[in-house]
This record gives structure tokens, sequence and C-alpha cells, in this order.
């Protein structure tokens, strides 16, 4: 994972270095493999910001539950616990997606992909899961 990191690390720093700016970007129509980088990397953080605020509301609404139950409650212990499980297999699940190009420049666009879709999807389900306790 960390090395996957690293390599979307570097990614986006190649964009930056060659004097792009997000106002530049046209992720529509990315030409370079740069922009396409840059781009997916634009999608992994707003697929992030979109989970981090679901997980939030989630959480909000399984420590409710847990109130609700009393002695039975648990229910926020354990998304906790799935979260950061999915956490892991998530990224583990990315970096072998980017072995498709091992060492090239698409790496770090494939795996800035992945965790964009993957995350998207894990965001879907948090909502479904808020919606089933009422919320």
């Amino acid at each position: 994972m960390r090395a996957s990191l690293h390599l979307l690390a570097a990614g986006v720093a190649m964009f930056i270095a060659f004097g792009a700016s997000a106002e530049d970007l046209d992720c529509k129509n990315p030409v370079t493999q740069a922009d396409m980088t840059a781009c997916e990397q634009v999608r992994q953080e707003t697929a992030d910001k979109a989970l981090n605020a679901q997980y939030k509301i989630t959480r909000a609404a399984l420590a409710t539950l847990d109130k609700d139950l009393g002695a039975d409650s648990g229910a926020e212990k354990a998304l906790v616990k799935a979260q950061r499980a999915w956490v892991d297999f998530r990224d583990a699940e990315c970096e072998a997606a980017g072995f498709q190009a091992r060492g090239g420049t698409m790496e770090p666009m494939l795996v800035a992909g992945c965790i964009a879709e993957l995350t998207d999807e894990r965001t879907k389900q948090l909502k479904e899961l808020a919606e089933t306790m009422g919320n």
C-alpha cells in the first residue's frame, strides 16, 4: 500500500512540477498521462470527502441505536471495526489493481481510480445503512 501511495504522490508531484493548476485541468478531456492521473486524484479526493461526511452520519445513527438498545448495544463499535477493515481491503485491492501497469506512469492513475470507485461504493453502502437506522 505504501508503494502505491508513494506512486500516487509522485504522480501528483509530477502534475504540480509541470506547472498545471486545478483551473487548467480539463478532466472531461484529459490529454496527457499527468492530466489523467491528476483527474483521478481529484476524483479520489472528492470521493474521500463524501465518504467521510457519510461515515459521520452513519456513525451518529448507530450511536443513537446503541442508546436505544442499552445493554444490547455495540452497533457503533461494529461500524468502526468494519470501516477500518474496509479501508485496509480497499487499499490492498487498489494496490493490486495498480499492478496492471506496475512501475509505469499509469500505475498511480489506476490506483487513484480504483480508490475513488470503491470509495463511492462504500459511501452508498453507508448511506443505505444510515437510512435503515432511521436517518
